[in-house]
């Protein structure tokens, strides 16, 4: 039995989803379900376990760019008396 919903693809996005959510719940947000239990991260998988929950992964990540150093005068003239 899959607990993810389809839109969920690996269970470091579920744990992710539902700690966010749990954090949520925490700070006072109502809950989407009525739960037998009163532990939030209980409500918060099974809001994420039934799709309640409106999210969207952001852009995928720009690898870096890394800045090469212009060369100095100094280092230049030592390269060409060698």
């Amino acid at each position: 039995m899959d607990i993810f919903p389809d839109r969920i693809d690996s269970k470091f996005r579920y744990v992710l989803i539902a700690a966010t959510r749990a954090e949520q719940l925490m700070r006072g947000a109502r809950p989407k379900i009525d739960a037998p239990s009163v532990k939030l991260t209980t409500i918060a998988t099974d809001e994420v376990r039934n799709d309640l929950l409106a999210w969207e992964m952001g852009p995928a990540p720009q690898p870096a760019v890394e800045e090469v150093e212009p060369a100095t005068a100094e280092s230049a003239d030592s390269a060409s008396s060698e």
